[in-house]
Order: structure tokens, then C-alpha cells, then sequence
């Protein structure tokens, strides 16, 4: 697709980014953000965002790279961009749209807290979107197009997806090779890993059980967080100390 269609194929869009957070909003401009609350004086239009906010890739090794907005955009959740040999794919998706990015041809969520701007890559992309079917259920993702709704674990592009549910219902993690997409299941705080507080607490402890049984007997090197990358040989002492701190 050339520049001169692409904008035309792009004109007529409704879409708001949450400056506070990073959520993505269809349609006609809400009141307030669905997702965090922040009031629409905190929106900005998603043509504006694509200005202002250049999605940056940071590489991790020889096939991933964490995908930053610069400047920093809300919350910032990194998205990651792997390169199998089946072509390219992005665990969860960057909040602002840049047109200029290398194409993926899938977009694998964890979860549905931050479906980005999936739907304006999609479209531009002819991209498949994958979320599990309990999280394509929320009302949060009522307006973004869902290609594929898992129910159970797969693999696909040799990337292993493990539903383990705790955080959302349907939240997934992802391993590719020797690195493991735990997003934002747990966070790296000064004084160690943190269970996600925005979730039913003992559901989360809970399925991080599944998650250690899963990792336990695999060959790990790096971790993909939300907003960080670890080592995973520091990271899962850590972890594990947090499964046995009630």
C-alpha cells in the first residue's frame, strides 16, 4: 500500500489515545477514559498522537525487540516484536499508531488491558489479532476486531502460548525460544517482583503456580515485562520468592 492510499484508507477515523494511560478509544470521544478514568482533557486525537509519539524498537536479542513509545506515553507498555521464521510477530501492541513501522503479520495479546492501537495496525496490515475468548468478552474490547479467540493453549509462528488466567481471566503468556512474554503479570518494584495489584488478588497467586510448573522445565534466558527486560537466571529466584511470601 502506498503513502497516498494509506492516508486515504486511514481518513475518517475516530480514535483517542489517553495521554494518562495509553488506552485507545473508538468512536466518538468519551467523557472520561474507560479504562483509567482520566478526564478527556487528557485525550488526544490518534493523528496527532502518530505525531507526537514515535514507537521505538529496542532490540533484546537476535529476534526480539521492545517496542517504546518516545516520549513516553501514559503508562507505556511495551509491546515486543519477534522475528520467527513463519514472519514477524508482536506480543500486545504499541498505544500509538506509526504508520512507518515494519509490518507484522500477528498480534498475540496477554491480555485486553492494552489493546493499543491493534485495530489501525490490523487494518493497515491485514494483521491476525489473537486474545483469548474470556478477555475478548470484556466490554473493553467490544470495538477492536478479534481474529482469533483461543480458549486453550497453542503454538503458533513457534511462539508457545500458555493461558493461565489470575490477572484477567483470560491472561496468556508467551515463550519464544529462550524468551519468556510475562507482561505485566508481576512487576519489578525496588524491593523485588510484585503480583499486579489490578486483579483479584488470590486468583493471581494462585495461576503464578501454573506459570512456575510451565517455566520450571524450560530453558530460559530473558524476561519481557511490561516495562522491563530481565535476565532470567536473577528474575526467577525472585519470583519464586514471591510464591512463597503470602
Amino acid at each position: 500500500m502506498n503513502i497516498s492510499s494509506t492516508h486515504e484508507f486511514l481518513d475518517g477515523i475516530q480514535q483517542w489515545v489517553c495521554l494518562q494511560c495509553g488506552y485507545n478509544m473508538i468512536g466518538n470521544m468519551p467523557d472520561v477514559c474507560p479504562f483509567c478514568g482520566a478526564k478527556h482533557d487528557r485525550f488526544m486525537a490518534w493523528d496527532e498522537a502518530e505525531k507526537t509519539y514515535h514507537v521505538t524498537a529496542h532490540a533484546v536479542n537476535d529476534t526480539v525487540s521492545q517496542l517504546l513509545s518516545v516520549p513516553k506515553l501514559g503508562l507505556e507498555h511495551a509491546a515486543y516484536r519477534i522475528e520467527t521464521e513463519a514472519g514477524a510477530v508482536w506480543i500486545d501492541s504499541p498505544s500509538a499508531f506509526n504508520r512507518g513501522l515494519a509490518p507484522v503479520k500477528a498480534i498475540f495479546f496477554t491480555h485486553h488491558h492494552f489493546l493499543g492501537a491493534s485495530n489501525q495496525y490490523r487494518r493497515l496490515w491485514d494483521a491476525e489479532v489473537w486474545l483469548h475468548d474470556l478477555d475478548a468478552k470484556h466490554h473493553l474490547s467490544a470495538l477492536f476486531d478479534i481474529d482469533r479467540r483461543f480458549s486453550d493453549d497453542f503454538v503458533a509462528y513457534g511462539i508457545e502460548a500458555y493461558h493461565i488466567g489470575g490477572h484477567t481471566p483470560g491472561f496468556t503468556f508467551y515463550i519464544y525460544r529462550d524468551a519468556l512474554f510475562i507482561c505485566d503479570y508481576v512487576f519489578l518494584a525496588e524491593a523485588g517482583l510484585v503480583f499486579n495489584p489490578y486483579g483479584p488478588e488470590q486468583e493471581t497467586r494462585k495461576q503464578a503456580e501454573r506459570i512456575k510448573e510451565i517455566i520450571s522445565s524450560k530453558t530460559l534466558t530473558t524476561v519481557c515485562g511490561y516495562n522491563y527486560v530481565a535476565n532470567f537466571a536473577d528474575w526467577m529466584p525472585g519470583f519464586e520468592r514471591l510464591l512463597r511470601n503470602p
